[in-house]
């Protein structure tokens, strides 16, 4: 099977199945001489780990990251980093009824008609679970890239199904188990989420994810765009369906002279371009907001085939998330991340001695709000610290 590496320079290669012994990745081309331990990584691990609350799936997972090389007394060395999560609570038991059927809005059916053989407990291959080690390998991005530029990657929960989640603030943000940035809704989130999960029934979600602090200069305006990059990174998560990059498709109903940022010597007005232009990062947010699908996994009784092409009806049991989407910010944040370093270093090879007489204004940038009044250059917080 092709395509598990991501990445040119920094590059990720992940393998393992959902019910399998173990899931891992191997990261090369990490930079060494960066502290980094396993206490470390694990931080953003139990961000995204399952059974953290009554609304996500109640698989019992420590993910517990094991480092096996690339890692000298605590330092990266420059060689392959390799990482490895158990699995330890797969109930395969679960998935019995799927071997000689395919879930609607699953993989299973494209995944058997590609390669002839499935592993159905869980999902197998194209399993979410596959996600962690992006987590744990963007850990060691997201290290990097603050101790080296003070760039600061974040997400937040923007929309659970049909509810908006406006942005507060982001102290907010790792104190429920939604990753909402308004900590008022919280209680409202949690009786939507009771009452889906009675029913059987899976919602969607949207997750916005920001990263401060990044150069201007990221990126390449043909093939390698740094956009572009972060959209091909985007859709690889399990369940995402839609991109935006800024003001996204609010831009179709813009004018032009709404939706162009404006320069001037105190920095962009606005930045509906989301912090990338012409495919290059211009020093402002780089904001992204991704659509996920309802969950497929459901209790209500579905229409499919089995593998002779016989009509049949499946409900899935077991345990599952009725939303992906709440436990996605991470894994959205590690994606950010991951394209983020790769462009660092792809543009620390061939530009990093190129200078301009023109200052770099985006010092001070305006955050995208999708505010039509929005016209004041606003400073961005820059602080090397990541949530």
């Amino acid at each position: 099977m092709a395509g598990n590496t991501f990445g040119r320079v920094f590059t990720v290669t992940s393998f393992g199945e959902s019910h399998g012994v173990a899931i891992g990745c191997v990261v090369d081309g990490c930079p060494p001489g960066l502290p980094i331990s396993p206490e470390e990584i694990q931080q953003d691990l139990d961000r995204r780990k399952p059974g953290t609350s009554r609304h996500v799936t109640q698989r019992q997972e420590t993910d517990r990251v094991e480092i096996l090389s690339g890692v000298f007394e605590g330092i990266t060395t420059g060689t392959p980093i390799a990482l490895l999560i158990r699995n330890e609570d797969a109930r395969s038991r679960d998935y019995g009824n799927l071997a000689e059927t395919f879930r609607p809005g699953h993989a299973d059916y494209t995944y058997w008609q590609k390669y002839g053989i499935r592993d159905h407990r869980g999902g197998g291959r194209a399993s979410a679970r596959e996600t962690a080690v992006r987590v744990a390998a963007a850990a060691i991005a997201r290290k990097w890239l603050r101790e080296k530029y003070g760039v600061r990657v974040r997400g937040h929960l923007s929309q659970l199904g049909p509810l908006d989640v406006p942005f507060k603030s982001w102290d907010a943000v790792h104190g429920n188990p939604f990753f909402s940035a308004d900590p008022d809704r919280v209680s409202e989130l949690e009786a939507f989420m009771d009452e889906l999960r009675k029913s059987g029934d899976s919602v969607g979600a949207k997750i916005t994810v920001v990263a401060e602090g990044v150069p201007v200069g990221w990126g390449a305006p043909v093939y390698a765009k740094l956009d572009a990059d972060l959209a091909a990174a985007m859709m690889s998560i399990n369940a995402v369906k839609a991109v935006e990059i800024g003001a996204g498709f609010r831009a179709v109903e813009q004018r032009g002279s709404e939706h162009g940022d404006e320069l001037t010597p105190d920095g962009f007005t606005t930045n509906h371009a989301g912090g990338i232009l012409g495919g290059i990062s211009t020093g402002q947010d780089i904001v992204v907001t991704i659509g996920i699908k309802p969950t497929s996994s459901i209790r209500i009784p579905r229409r499919s085939i089995d593998k002779a092409g016989r009509a049949t009806t499946i409900e899935t049991n077991g345990r599952h998330d009725p939303c992906v989407g709440i436990r996605a910010t991470p894994i959205a944040e590690a994606m950010l991340a991951l394209v983020l370093i790769d462009h660092s270093l792809l543009h620390r090879a061939q530009n990093a001695d190129v200078t301009t007489s023109t200052p770099k204004i985006a010092a001070r940038a305006a955050e995208t709000t999708g505010s039509k009044k929005s016209r004041k250059p606003a400073r961005v917080n820059s602080e090397p610290n990541e949530a």
